[in-house]
């Protein structure tokens, strides 16, 4: 319970702050609403959602309807395949080359931010792994456009992380692959903006920023990548648990998944769909970003990272004009009921995640709040 004796903000109960983390991040209330009822009895089962069965029909009703949820709101081709996993986007660093590279391979690589570079390690594991464009020496604050980078002409594939969520930089346009499959890190950004899925090979994002909680990894394969994978499983390269082949084949059910994540991730497409589908999503994020935006741009006491052309819907970064208030500026805003606006340990500053599940209210009270303090410090 929060014990500061200060009015709340606008929207803030005595148990639950405006959440900005950048992960795991903020549900919708009803979410968690829906996933406290189930918790003693799922669906009527008389099993909890922790002690049921991987196995049973209860379940396997649960993770076809996710399942099917997704196919509808990210209008996932029927010829796709749809996995839920473990081990987060880190596993599937090194789990995608694994998978579509064979010896003397290599891929191409888009390289905006940390979450790229680590691809990048990973893969060259495997095999040959090329940065065809980065921004490291422009301190990640922006993304490659249409002209700025070659593709190579013996690559199996082109790599990129379509959000970063370190510095707020993100693709808003689908980038150029010379006609080479797509391969795409979605973690941050997944079920919020536009996402053609058809014109991608390989789709790959950790739950816990937008779909739901940690420890579920969606992936999903066309079947070109599906076909390498299992050109490759049947070569004996592939570790059983980071072959997809074998998690296609059992259904994701290979080995006894995160059961209540699925369940989590069911609700939230649910939500998703009640609430307007990917279009609704994408209208919040938009309204939410350009709020905060706004703020930012309305005056020289804050400093936004990104180049305007590439600054994210999903994570704002920025710093205070005066980088000693900052440290003030993150007290008094926890104080205030706003969480969660640390920025990352490898960048400092603040950072404002706008994740699916962060409503409009809570951008509303952070403004609020940014415009009080610059008052205050100016």
């Amino acid at each position: 319970m929060l014990k500061d004796s200060r009015p709340r903000p606008k929207g803030v109960s005595e148990s639950r702050i405006h959440n900005f983390g950048a992960g795991p991040a903020v549900l919708p209330l009803s979410v968690v609403e829906e996933v406290q009822a189930a918790m003693p009895n799922l669906n009527n089962s008389g099993f909890g959602l922790c002690e049921i069965s991987h196995r049973s029909a209860t379940f396997q009703a649960v993770i076809d309807s996710a399942m099917e949820r997704i196919r509808r709101v990210l209008s996932v081709p029927e010829d796709y395949t749809i996995l839920f996993l473990q081990g987060g986007a880190s596993t599937q660093f090194y789990m995608t080359a694994l998978n579509l590279m064979k010896p003397g391979e290599r891929a191409d690589f888009l390289e905006t931010g940390g979450w790229s570079k680590k691809a990048v390690v990973e893969a060259k594991r495997v095999g040959g792994a090329n940065v065809i464009w980065s921004d490291s020496e422009n301190g990640f604050r922006s993304v490659p456009n249409a002209g700025e980078y070659a593709v190579s002409e013996d690559s199996v594939y082109v790599h990129y992380t379509s959000n970063n969520t370190l510095m707020g930089t993100q693709y808003h346009d689908l980038p150029d692959s010379g006609g080479k499959p797509r391969v795409l890190d979605a973690s941050s950004d997944i079920a919020g903006v536009p996402l053609d899925v058809s014109a991608h090979d390989l789709i790959y994002a950790g739950a816990q920023k937008n779909l739901g909680p940690s420890g579920v990894t969606l992936v999903i394969l066309s079947p070109w990548a599906l076909a390498r994978a299992q050109e490759n499983s049947d070569a004996g390269r592939l570790p059983t648990m980071l072959d997809y082949t074998v998690h296609t084949s059992k259904g994701s059910m290979f080995n006894t998944p995160n059961t209540f994540g699925i369940f989590v991730l069911d609700c939230v497409f649910k939500w998703l769909e009640e609430n307007g589908g990917l279009d609704g999503s994408i209208a919040r994020n938009r309204a939410k970003a350009a709020l905060l935006y706004g703020e930012l741009d309305r005056t020289d006491f804050w400093t936004p990272h990104a180049e305007f052309e590439a600054r994210s819907w999903m994570n704002v970064t920025w710093r205070c004009a005066d980088k000693s208030l900052e440290s003030v500026f993150l007290t008094e805003s926890a104080a205030a009921g706003l969480g969660g606006l640390k920025g990352h340990r490898s960048v400092g500053g603040i950072r404002a995640s706008l994740y699916n599940g962060c409503p409009i209210e809570s951008v509303e009270a952070l403004v609020a709040f940014m415009r009080e303090f610059a008052e205050r410090h100016s």
